[in-house]
């Protein structure tokens, strides 16, 4: 028999059956997202977590829940926004690189599953990638170990820049690793690296007037999220002062810069939904060995391209993965 016609042989009084019912059926599982980024810079990776997720089995709004909490470029909100999630009896947490640090000091018991970029042994975030330990596994991709190629893209598309500049974050956490693909683009393409470190918004703008001071012909934009999510005012800067400029991901390219060369961060929350799908039905953190998305994508824009009056090699547009004209 059809529920409606059930309440309806029974009358109003049975017609509370079902909301009692319904408050006797176990809750569905919360997967916590947190990130230190705005949630504007965001949406491809929260589908491509959604799509983790279903691909093992869970959709969200029928049998998992998911609870959102963005700290807006603001790292020190992110243990109270951990905390809350934890308040909300989050089954498992995905976070980026710095809320997956604010998630383990928080708890030991609530299974963490990290995207980030950076080596999350050297962060303390695990004990090995093959054997987490603890409450913690994740996806890694690749970022700082690609600045060299990334300089030497640059270099090929920019021949006559003499100077190239390079604008790190000191506060990212692939940073150590971007230094050291620094010395070795000094080695292999011969040309004056000059480092400029910004921080925060605020050193932006004397960090440009020195790239200019500099008499960069080129820039490269360092990884880390406080610069993904401030990509619109790097991309801006970087037009403003008539300078190719090279990006990690895809979506400073989409907001009018001019080349990306990084790994696919949807790939990477794609299999961090498949890991916390996995947790959820009944998988510790300490079986599932760290990940590695290992996608790279070459993105170009022609139309900033043009009008920073450069001609793209067709070597570059033959590897491109995708081209914005």
């Amino acid at each position: 028999m059809r529920r409606r016609e059930f309440i309806a042989l029974l009358g109003g009084a049975a017609a509370a059956w079902p909301l009692a019912a319904r408050a006797q059926q176990p809750a569905m599982p919360v997967v916590g997202l947190v990130r230190s980024t705005p949630a504007a810079s965001s949406a491809h990776l929260v589908a491509a977590l959604r799509r983790g997720l279903k691909e093992a089995g869970f959709v969200e709004g029928q049998n998992v829940a998911i609870e959102y909490r963005w700290a807006d470029g603001r790292p020190e909100r992110l243990p109270a926004l951990v905390a809350d999630l934890i308040r909300h009896r989050a089954a498992v947490i995905v976070a980026n690189g710095p809320a997956a640090q604010a998630a383990k000091a928080a708890t030991a018991t609530v299974p963490i599953v990290f995207a980030m970029g950076a080596d999350p042994v050297r962060v303390g975030l695990v004990e090995s990638l093959n054997r987490p330990g603890g409450n913690v596994t994740g996806v890694v991709f690749t970022v700082g170990r690609l600045t060299a190629k990334r300089l030497g893209l640059l270099h090929e598309l920019v021949p006559n820049a003499f100077v190239l500049a390079v604008l790190s974050d000191p506060n990212a956490p692939g940073y150590e690793e971007e230094l050291n693909g620094v010395e070795e683009a000094r080695r292999t393409i011969g040309r004056r690296i000059e480092m400029v470190k910004a921080g925060a918004e605020h050193e932006f703008e004397a960090a440009f007037a020195t790239i200019v001071q500099a008499r960069a012909g080129a820039l490269l934009i360092g990884g880390g999220p406080f610069y993904l999510g401030q990509r619109r005012q790097l991309v801006a800067l970087a037009a403003r002062h008539g300078l190719p400029a090279s990006y990690v991901f895809r979506q400073y390219v989409e907001d009018g810069g001019l080349i990306s060369y990084g790994p696919s961060q949807s790939e990477a929350y794609r299999k961090a939904g498949v890991y916390a799908a996995r947790i959820l039905k009944g998988a510790k953190p300490t079986e599932l060995p760290v990940d590695l998305a290992t996608k790279l994508e070459l993105i170009i824009n022609l139309k900033t391209a043009k009008s920073l009056g450069l001609a793209v090699p067709p070597t570059l547009l033959a590897l491109a993965d995708e081209v914005i004209e």
